[in-house]
C-alpha cells in the first residue's frame, strides 16, 4: 500500500541528499570520469548525520541518472493505482 510512496519519498530525499556536481564550462577543460569525487551524504531518517560517499564522475553521473528515471517513473504513474482498493 505505501510502497509507491516510500520509493517516491526515497528517491527525491536520495536526489535532495545528492549534491550536483559542479559543471565547470570552460572549452578544453574535460573532467575525468575515473577521478574519484567524494561528497557528504545525509542519511534518511536524520537531519544531523551524514556519510562521505566516494565515486567516480561516471558512477555519480550513473546514479543520478537513474534517481532522475525513477523520479521521473513515479511522476508518470502517480495518477495510476495499479492495485489499489
Amino acid at each position: 500500500m505505501f510502497g509507491k510512496y516510500f520509493v517516491l519519498g526515497a528517491a527525491v530525499a536520495v536526489i535532495a541528499a545528492v549534491p550536483a556536481l559542479a559543471e565547470n564550462k570552460q572549452p578544453g577543460k574535460e573532467k575525468d570520469p575515473n577521478q574519484v569525487v567524494c561528497e557528504k551524504v545525509e542519511i534518511l531518517g536524520t537531519r544531523l548525520a551524514t556519510k562521505r560517499v566516494c565515486m567516480t564522475r561516471a558512477e555519480w553521473a550513473e546514479r543520478r541518472r537513474l534517481e532522475r528515471m525513477e523520479v521521473d517513473r513515479a511522476q508518470i504513474n502517480r495518477g495510476s493505482c495499479d492495485g489499489c482498493q
